[in-house]
């Protein structure tokens, strides 16, 4: 008997229904495709441009040359209101404020950090998200596995109870293994319906992150991703998650620089002329000023700045080094998992070898009567175990080789 199918199609494939009707209800798609469409759906990817143009901005507003624009001033004075009659005095000027020494150079810093740390930050998102997508999508192939395997074995218990059936109606076997049988197939119709349960639940689960109801993986042929370079296991600082929390504290050493600058309000340099009558008829004269307006030291307040920027950049930097120690050892259990992955694969597929073997040689014993209903379903359920074995290893496999990637912040390909 030949060997079940790990990668059956879904009952909804399984209905003979036109090509062109069943297109746009049900698409395969690739991991990568499966990635791209979670990471649309997330808020992080729907604000993306809006952050990077705030972020440009920043920069651009700390490379101008006043801290903030110039603010115009205008100012009248009378001794006699609603008449044009007495004084007068008009005021025009300009308030332009000034940078702090220092404080100009450190905004920029400071905004180039920013700007480097947003595009880290989203790395690292899209690297949250493809764990989570990566999860669901192994965990929907073993239930898929586990499906096409539970129809393969109910198709061959019922054939089985059909072949006792016969023989007990020639009086070959007894009731006995009649019910044996039956038995069989009872449980191969329970192991189904639970395997279908199971599968659902997972495609649900994949689907949510996804959106599309009508997307289904494509599970004909299981496609590995690509196996990880030596030169990828030996630079896990440039994992995403590691320079997120370096960028932080970088932004945060940049905003305590910055705040060390600040310890006063920005000055402002004021220009004005002024024109002045007397009284009526007098000649208008025209003065001019040239002031600057200089706050005094910020105090506890500045000194607040300081210490709280100060306080994140340790923050970031220790998260860091526990992050580091975190990624050397995922990467280190991810590659003894694919070790032991492919030891399990290589046992799993000698098992499913003898199993298929011996399940032929007493399928034809049996029917010859020369073996006895017991060990010919001993040998069916063994033979089930080892295919079950056979493509759960193979899954995991596959699955292993995207959990190294994932542990080297690698995204789908």
């Amino acid at each position: 008997m030949g060997a079940p199918s790990a990668w059956a199609q879904t009952p909804a494939e399984n209905k003979q229904i036109p090509p062109a009707a069943a297109q746009p209800q049900v698409r395969q798609l690739t991991l990568r495709e499966a990635f791209e469409l979670a990471w649309s759906r997330q808020p992080e990817a729907r604000s993306q441009d809006v952050r990077q143009e705030a972020a440009s901005a920043a920069r651009s507003a700390a490379s101008s040359w006043t801290v903030e624009p110039p603010a115009l001033e205008l100012l009248g004075k009378s001794d006699r209101m609603g008449s044009n009659n007495g004084s007068r005095e008009y005021e025009v000027g300009v308030a332009i404020p000034l940078w702090l020494p220092g404080e100009r150079s450190r905004s920029g810093d400071l905004a180039e950090a920013a700007s480097k740390a947003l595009d880290s930050r989203f790395l690292a998102a899209k690297l949250r998200v493809t764990e989570l997508v990566r999860e669901r999508w192994w965990n929907y192939y073993r239930t898929e596995a586990e499906l096409a395997l539970a129809k393969e074995r109910q198709a061959n218990a019922r054939k089985l109870a059909d072949d006792v059936a016969r023989r007990f109606k020639a009086g070959d076997l007894s009731r006995a293994d009649q019910h044996q049988a039956d038995g069989l197939l009872a449980q191969a119709d329970a192991t189904l319906a639970e395997a279908q349960g199971n599968r659902d639940v997972a495609l649900n689960a994949l689907r949510s992150l996804l959106g599309k109801a009508g997307l289904t993986p494509d599970v004909q042929a299981l496609v590995l991703e690509p196996m990880p370079d030596s030169k990828a296991l030996n630079e896990p600082a440039n994992h995403p998650a590691l320079v997120e929390l370096m960028d932080r504290a970088t932004v945060a050493w940049r905003a305590a620089e910055l705040a060390s600058v600040r310890t006063r309000a920005n000055p402002e340099l004021l220009i004005a002329t002024t024109r002045t009558r007397v009284e009526t008829g007098a000649a208008t004269d025209q003065t001019y000023t040239l002031g600057i307006r200089f706050p005094f030291g910020g105090g506890p307040r500045a000194e607040a700045r300081r210490a709280t920027a100060r306080a994140e950049a340790l923050d970031a930097e220790s998260s860091a080094e526990l992050e580091r120690s975190r990624i050397v050892a995922a990467i280190e259990s991810a590659q003894a998992q694919i070790l032991a992955a492919q030891g399990r694969f290589t046992a799993a597929e000698k098992r499913a070898r003898f199993a298929r073997e011996s399940q032929g040689f007493f399928e034809k014993s049996f029917r010859l009567g020369e073996t006895d209903l017991p060990t010919r379903l001993r040998i069916e359920l063994e033979a089930t175990e080892a295919e079950r074995q056979l493509a759960r290893a193979r899954i995991d496999v596959a699955a292993a080789i995207s959990s190294l990637r994932q542990s080297l912040g690698l995204l789908p390909e």
